[in-house]
């Protein structure tokens, strides 16, 4: 069977309670030498029976939109989230075979749910709002170009026992995230929202770039350069996740050199010398 394309389009589900299943365990993708090795749905629930589950896959569940109960082992909380873009994420992550009880206490509740193979037991945890501070990347350089907000909601250094990284970013209007270009060995997701339905940007894969709307994912092979860039007007969001490799942990990335001397903050780029006053 031949490789999957590394765009995925925005898939809709059951108007009323829907499961949009993105990726799955054993999907391979352009450029990836293996399986991904994650799955990833979005899920959505109106106020009604509660979903009971114990998935056979550590899982990671991120609070898109809504209202909902949970109860997981030594967990029981109420969570709100009402955007993206303005507040910091809700998430839960829990090992293979955890039972966990989810019941939507808002219309059109959502979720993000990643799932990755993983062996070892460890507790749950719940992450909220003020727990994650976010990280601006990119002030000061390039003309501020590449500002953009940086959630990591989990890494090696907090969840060491996980498979998974996972985290958020918020790239504002007109501006770059992810850059200067990186790559790393480790294979990630990207899914993607936008502040309008008619929002839409571009991801850099090495020299492909390919058009991304709202509800859209990307698939990044490993080794494979990529960068991000939202139209001017429209705030673009997106989950992030990497799959840790057996015996290559995913510890970081490395910037593409030839645009590595962005991240000096002394050489800020060309800049137009006839624009009028005010307007640089």
């Amino acid at each position: 069977m031949s490789n999957l394309p590394p765009l995925i389009r925005q898939r809709g589900g059951d108007d009323r309670s829907s499961e949009n299943q993105v990726t799955a365990m054993e999907d391979r993708f352009d450029g990836m030498p293996f399986a991904l090795g994650m799955e990833f749905s979005t899920r959505t629930f109106d106020i009604e029976e509660p979903l009971v589950e114990s998935s056979a896959l550590e899982s990671a569940w991120v609070l898109l939109h809504g209202e909902a109960e949970i109860t997981t082992d030594g967990i029981r909380q109420d969570v709100r989230r009402s955007s993206l873009f303005d507040e910091p994420p809700t998430a839960f992550h829990v090992s293979a075979g955890t039972k966990v009880t989810l019941r939507a206490t808002a219309p059109r509740t959502e979720w993000a749910v990643v799932r990755t193979a993983n062996e070892r037991s460890f507790a749950p945890r719940l992450w909220q709002p003020s727990q994650l501070k976010p990280e601006y990347r990119g002030t000061g350089l390039v003309q501020n170009a590449c500002l953009r907000n940086v959630r990591l909601i989990f890494d090696r250094t907090t969840r060491p026992e996980s498979n998974l990284v996972l985290g958020e970013v918020v790239n504002y209007p007109g501006r770059w995230s992810s850059y200067p270009p990186h790559h790393h060995d480790q294979p990630e997701i990207y899914h993607y929202r936008f502040t309008a339905p008619e929002g839409y940007g571009h991801a850099e894969l090495g020299d492909d770039v390919v058009k991304i709307r709202h509800g859209d994912s990307v698939v990044i092979p490993p080794g494979r350069d990529h960068a991000q860039v939202s139209a001017p007007g429209y705030g673009m969001y997106y989950l992030w996740t990497i799959r840790h490799l057996p015996g290559n942990p995913y510890t970081g990335f490395t910037f593409a050199p030839p645009h590595a001397w962005t991240l000096d903050p002394k050489q800020q780029g060309w800049r137009p010398v006839d624009l009028p006053p005010g307007l640089a």
